[in-house]
């Protein structure tokens, strides 16, 4: 049984302190979009397909990024999808790295933040960004479906 499962992350930026009506810096965001999880397979699936982009100006040097927990569960660990047609839920996470040690949170609850400086030797205003690292955990008995969860990129110069 293979079932097809999405993560949504919606992006925010912040507006930080300066001239009101200018932001410090802005972020998009792609989507962490994990492919078939077949329930009897005993590995996780990954997914590095999600991406933060954030742009900051000449007087912001760095800047943290935090993932809120998963609006399905209330946690960052686990975090979850739910069935679209159902009331299932499918554990899964996000992370700072392709080892997937440190979950991708605000710092708190044992979670990691991302912090994104500027390049050197970068003129402002800057651009950089940073990969997604999704991870499904195996052996997980959910029905067949699509499985979705909301979390809440946020970027602090």
């Amino acid at each position: 049984m293979n079932l097809t499962v999405r993560v949504f992350l919606l992006g925010f930026f912040f507006l930080v302190t300066g001239t009101a009506g200018h932001a410090a810096c802005t972020m998009s965001v792609t989507n962490v979009t994990f492919g078939p999880y077949d329930v009897f397979v005993s590995t996780p699936v990954d997914s590095d397909s999600g991406t933060v982009y954030v742009n900051c100006t000449q007087d912001v040097s760095a800047a943290t990024v935090t993932i809120s927990a998963s609006s399905t569960t209330g946690r960052f660990n686990p975090r979850g999808m739910k069935l679209a047609t159902g009331s299932d839920v499918l554990n899964y996470n996000i992370y700072t790295s392709s080892a997937r040690a440190a979950i991708w949170g605000d710092g708190t609850s044992g979670t990691s933040t991302v912090r994104l400086r500027r390049p050197p030797g970068r003129p402002a205003p800057w651009v950089a960004s940073q990969i997604m690292y999704g991870r499904i955990p195996a052996s997980q008995n959910v029905s067949a479906g699509a499985y979705s969860d909301h979390v809440t990129v946020t970027v602090m110069p």
